[in-house]
């Protein structure tokens, strides 16, 4: 199986460097391309998996949501006319 992975990055890094028009220099950029790329579709049919939630959430933690303080509530003092105070 590694002998038909290496492979399968010998032949896209050969292709990118076709593609690239045959630079000198390049087969260890087109290695590592080619390597991450194959590693992506690989991975693909993984990361398209739903993500399984079985347990939804108690409805406690909605009903409660709003007894926590948030960012608003830090006690910011209010010019009048509604604007906070700058200073």
């Amino acid at each position: 199986m590694i002998d038909d992975l290496e492979q399968r990055i010998r032949e896209r890094a050969h292709r990118m460097w076709l593609d690239e028009g045959r630079p000198e220099g390049k087969a260890e950029a087109h290695w590592e391309l080619a390597r991450m790329a194959i590693a992506f579709e690989d991975a693909k049919p993984q990361m398209q998996k739903p993500i399984a939630n079985d347990t939804p959430e108690p409805i406690e933690a909605l009903l409660n949501q709003g007894e926590f303080p948030t960012l608003t509530d830090q006690g910011e003092q209010h010019a009048p006319g509604g604007m906070a105070d700058p200073g």
